[in-house]
């Protein structure tokens, strides 16, 4: 088995302190950070490519073509190719996606997806019914987090979770709004072949500063 490090965070558009943003992650030291709110706009490989720099990583895919949906590593995981999806769009909604990196660590492979799903509910459920037909698709395990926009029990959220294993099992700790947690609304999902050994949300004064979410981190064991 090869242990992994995999956060999930959602950046609020870096809108907060980006000092204790930075901080926040290099405490976590991940080895796959899982990013929502990413840049996505003008100058996004910079900006991208500042923000992994910052968090002592290095981009892996993502960005602009998954709109926001950013994925970084450290140099002891090593990504070999990727895609990017996008959403249909609901007229007067946002466009919304998701990015699939592959990749290697020691002698495991897997695949890291990042999504951010709509505020709406009622698009929500049509944007998980194509997520998870994705998630179907790669042969190696699949790491998949995400910002659901939703609790547990919704209907998005069952869909995604179907057949997946949902890192958090029985601890439902708030993620949302750092400054009055009331929502679960952030997850990390595996494939049943990986082992979950500690799953945390993060909530310490330099989180409660950097974001409007608070970070998720998990401990993996990924088959070899």
């Amino acid at each position: 088995m090869t242990k992994l490090r995999v956060l999930s965070y959602n950046l609020h558009s870096l809108r907060d302190d980006r000092r204790a943003l930075a901080e926040v992650v290099r405490g976590v030291a991940p080895d796959v950070a899982i990013l929502q709110e990413a840049p996505r706009r003008f100058r996004w490989r910079q900006k991208s490519a500042d923000l992994a720099r910052d968090f002592e990583l290095v981009v892996a895919g993502g960005g602009l073509p998954a709109l926001g949906n950013l994925i970084l590593t450290n140099l002891r995981v090593r990504p070999l190719d990727g895609f990017d999806i996008r959403y249909p769009l609901t007229p007067g909604r946002h466009m919304r996606g998701a990015a699939f990196v592959r990749c290697r660590v020691g002698r495991a492979t897997f695949v890291a997806v990042g999504s951010h799903l709509s505020t709406d509910a009622t698009e929500r459920p049509a944007q998980a019914a194509v997520l998870k037909a994705r998630l179907a698709e790669p042969a190696e395990p699949v790491v998949f987090a995400a910002d659901l926009n939703e609790n547990s029990g919704g209907a998005a959220w069952r869909t995604l979770a179907d057949g997946l294993v949902d890192a958090a099992g029985a601890d439902e700790r708030h993620t949302y709004p750092c400054a009055a947690p009331r929502d679960r609304l952030d997850a990390v999902f595996v494939d049943p072949r990986v082992t979950v050994l500690s799953y945390e949300v993060v909530d310490t004064p330099a989180a409660r500063l950097a974001s409007d979410h608070f970070p998720v981190v998990v401990e993996l064991d990924l088959p070899d």
